[in-house]
């Protein structure tokens, strides 16, 4: 049973895309090399066909598995987003306690996350320990480094 995850319309876009791909040439390509190693003859002592298979298995469950994050997506609405706590899709600037460091992250969904454009997982160690908390509020966040203190400074969309 999967859970209910929310994207913006861009994240869902792309995981739309990326199922297309493999949909439509990933899985023409296996059938492909399913098809030629089956033309070389005796199947049982096939290693081609026996990794060929297995490549067809492996991408099965993939297609299966983003089909399912897709049904299951949801897209959020920024302009019902509540900026006055971080919550998903929210851009919270944060300093850092230990070296008084700003920096400036939008939370997203798992699949969104991109650390170079200051997107991070709502399931990522920082996501959680921010979430829920309003300008002003201090909060350790446990990392693998370490706890780090952060304060909240500032919550936009």
């Amino acid at each position: 049973m999967s859970t209910i995850a929310y994207y913006t319309e861009e994240g869902l876009k792309k995981l739309k895309d990326e199922l297309q791909q493999l949909k439509t040439v990933e899985r023409q390509s296996v059938i492909r090399q399913i098809s030629e190693a089956r033309d070389k003859g005796d199947l049982s002592e096939n290693a081609e066909y026996d990794a060929a298979k297995d490549a067809q298995g492996l991408l099965e469950l993939k297609i299966s598995k983003l089909e399912d994050i897709i049904f299951n997506a949801r897209i959020v609405d920024s302009s019902l987003l509540d900026v006055s706590k971080v919550s998903i899709l929210t851009t919270v600037k944060i300093k850092n306690l230990k070296n008084n460091v700003e920096m400036k992250y939008t939370i997203v969904a798992e699949n969104e996350a991109d650390l170079k454009a200051g997107k991070i997982s709502i399931d990522s160690p920082i996501g959680k320990g921010l979430l829920g908390k309003k300008v002003g509020d201090k909060v350790d966040v446990t990392v693998p480094a370490g706890i780090i203190p952060f304060q909240v400074i500032e919550i936009t969309i």
